[in-house]
């Protein structure tokens, strides 16, 4: 895979904490607030969300990387902001908070809506917020010295960005339990040890392997790629038959495409595939 260019790569300069490159079919979207440890503010709530979209909607990005810059991925909300009174969660926010709250553009629930495949490179430790929205992605791969900080209970809150909700799935409902109602910080062996983890890689490797994960996954047929994560999305609250259903329903439209073709021929030629995503 070629290195980012300014003849290959999209740069999102204007707003620094969030920074957003794409080349290659991937795209790779960093949290770049180094100096609060990638803690997030209220600017970057909005930001990421309008990034993840538009990594979504964006016909030439077929794997989003999501990772941070510094020694941690995202230590999680701005808790000094919050106790400033500027940040998430302050007494001057709180006084302005509406009973009915709008959470369909929110990073949780647009990332668990993407029909793009997610990976979430950890350089460095995730704790609340930033543990949740790893959780969030499909495939998290952590550097050897990258930790996962479940701080919800020992900060006075809940995982309120879909931990509650993913954790029981991921590793079932008697170890989520645990680690929810004890605040426990994990290290990269035990993530992968509980399942939590689908790759522990040395630091200095991180991205590279990141990288390579997400060209294997984009050099396969796009649309096909972005039905099966919506199928297993849909899988999850269906019963067996009605999901058979939808599966045969999506599986009638994938061998009209042009890329059903080419994955055919290529595979008779005895040759790379060229998939289109048409």
């Amino acid at each position: 895979m070629s290195e980012t260019s300014s003849t290959t790569a999209e740069l999102v300069r204007e707003a620094p904490e969030v920074i957003y490159e794409a080349a290659d079919g991937i795209a790779v979207i960093t949290l770049n607030r180094p100096e609060r440890l990638n803690t997030i503010s209220g600017p970057m709530l909005a930001l990421l969300t309008q990034l993840l979209i538009k990594a979504n909607e964006d016909p030439a990005v077929r794997v989003v990387i999501l990772t941070g810059t510094g020694r941690a991925f995202c230590a999680g909300l701005d808790l000094v902001g919050a106790t400033q009174g500027t940040g998430i969660g302050s007494e001057s926010q709180a006084a302005n908070i509406s009973v009915n709250i709008d959470l369909r553009n929110t990073p949780p629930t647009v990332l668990f809506a993407m029909d793009k495949p997610t990976i979430c490179a950890l350089n460095g430790a995730a704790a609340g917020y930033g543990m949740d929205t790893a959780m969030g992605c499909d495939i998290r791969m952590m550097g050897e010295s990258a930790k996962l900080a479940a701080a919800f209970v020992k900060r006075g809150v809940v995982p309120e960005s879909g931990g509650t909700w993913i954790l029981p799935r991921l590793i079932g409902w008697s170890k989520a339990a645990e680690l929810i109602f004890t605040g426990r910080t994990l290290s990269a062996q035990q993530s992968l040890d509980m399942g939590l983890a689908t790759h522990v890689v040395p630091d200095a490797e991180l991205m590279t392997r990141a990288r390579e994960l997400a060209a294997e996954i984009a050099a396969n047929a796009p649309l096909a790629v972005q039905s099966a994560k919506r199928l297993m999305r849909m899988g999850m609250n269906e019963t067996f038959n009605d999901h058979v259903h939808h599966v045969y329903l999506q599986f009638l439209q994938l061998i009209r495409t042009q890329d059903f073709r080419e994955g055919m021929t290529s595979f008779l030629e005895k040759r790379p595939p060229d998939f289109k995503a048409r």
